[in-house]
């Protein structure tokens, strides 16, 4: 059985829950507690040098890092339902898509990129929040563009961007961005979030005991 690494609030550590349970594969899943450094902890550093979440251990002592590299090494082994598209061209469009969130607002928005705002340039708690709207802003206004009209980005059902995209409006909802100003991404949205595989990955949903204090 799989173990995750991650914290619940982490939008990568939520994609691989997606993911995990679109595919339905069962796993023990270890809350890192970010806020209080466990990611530079000796044992999580052994995980990944990186000290970032998440990590997943599939056994005999290999980990993976990297969320979108776990979404690949699961549809190479669990390929159905697919995440990535099948034909050369569509799994590009895929893949280039996610990375608007992966590569593009993600990193730049992230716990430790908040943190250093504040300790170089003085940043806060209001200018780190109108930072974070601004790059959910500018990858949300490109997804927009390029989303479908009915369904996912995966098609009939949630594909890689899918699973990267709910994780990213969670985010954006935690720091009162108002989603209407991106209605295909808030149909995406509102119909993934009622599939049970979304629903069980959701932060309140695995929120550990006792609750991390909030951020």
């Amino acid at each position: 059985m799989p173990t995750l690494y991650d914290y619940h609030r982490s939008s990568a550590g939520y994609r691989v829950r997606i993911a995990l349970n679109l595919k339905q594969v069962t796993y023990r899943r270890v809350d890192v507690a970010l806020l209080t450094d466990g990611h530079r902890a000796p044992d999580h550093l052994a995980r990944n040098p990186q000290g970032l979440v998440p990590a997943l251990d599939i056994g005999d002592g290999t980990i993976l890092t990297q969320s979108l590299a776990m979404l690949d090494w699961l549809d190479a082994v669990h390929p159905e339902p697919r995440l990535f598209p099948a034909d050369p061209l569509a799994r590009a469009r895929a893949m280039a898509a996610a990375l608007v969130i992966v590569a593009d607002i993600h990193p730049i928005d992230n716990l430790r990129v908040l943190r250093r705002l504040e300790s170089q340039f003085g940043a806060d708690a209001a200018a780190k929040a109108d930072w974070y709207r601004h790059w959910i802003e500018q990858g949300f206004d490109a997804l927009e563009a390029t989303a479908p009209v009915d369904g996912w980005f995966g098609g009939a059902a949630p594909g890689v961007v899918d699973c990267c995209l709910i994780p990213q409006c969670y985010n954006a909802r935690r720091f009162d961005l108002d989603l209407t100003r991106w209605p295909r991404l808030a149909a995406i949205e509102a119909r993934s979030v009622e599939l049970p595989a979304f629903a069980a990955a959701h932060p309140d949903a695995v929120i550990p005991v006792p609750p991390a204090t909030a951020l």
